[in-house]
């Protein structure tokens, strides 16, 4: 049974990847639409989605159990700051959207420019709640490969059968 749950945990971990990697990728071909090369916001706004992509990609590469334990603090920590960032970035296209597109230095008409923007905060919304999905499951991952016995894992109390204690000194069997 616990076999069969940390497979479907893992498939879903991989699943909300492959959407995480789809919509930010998604995300920087609707802000390459609207010519944001020429400013520095256009240029950060892509940067944060192609590290949600390098996060994305790196978690389905090393999702194994034998290779959870080495990258997991690092895909965490990348995925927490993404996750801040695009919820932010999401916030701030929903609030002040006219600001936020006069910013990036889109010569794309207002009311096509603003449709586009509020297509990519709708899509960062999404990533922002996939990202904390894939945390979650990242963790649960992890409880299981400490359960059983990964690298690094937590050994039950018990130290010897009694069959083993049988070869120590007298002093040390108590």
């Amino acid at each position: 049974m616990s076999q069969q749950h940390q497979y479907n945990i893992h498939k879903a971990f991989l699943f909300c990847n492959y959407i995480l990697l789809s919509a930010s990728s998604s995300c920087i071909f609707l802000t390459l639409s609207l010519n944001l090369f020429p400013s520095i916001c256009g240029f950060f706004f892509i940067l944060l989605h192609a590290f949600t992509i390098a996060g994305a990609v790196s978690a389905s590469a090393s999702s194994s159990i034998t290779t959870l334990t080495r990258w997991y603090s690092a895909h965490m920590v990348v995925t927490v700051l993404t996750a801040i960032f695009q919820g932010s970035v999401s916030v701030l296209i929903f609030t002040r959207t006219e600001d936020f597109l006069v910013e990036l230095k889109s010569y794309v008409r207002e009311e096509d420019g603003s449709v586009i923007l509020k297509l990519c905060g709708g899509l960062t919304i999404l990533i922002f709640l996939l990202e904390w999905v894939v945390l979650i499951l990242a963790f649960f991952l992890k409880c299981y490969s400490y359960r059983e016995g990964g690298d690094g894992a937590m050994r039950s109390g018990k130290v010897q059968n009694e069959e083993d204690l049988k070869d120590w000194p007298l002093s040390l069997q108590l």
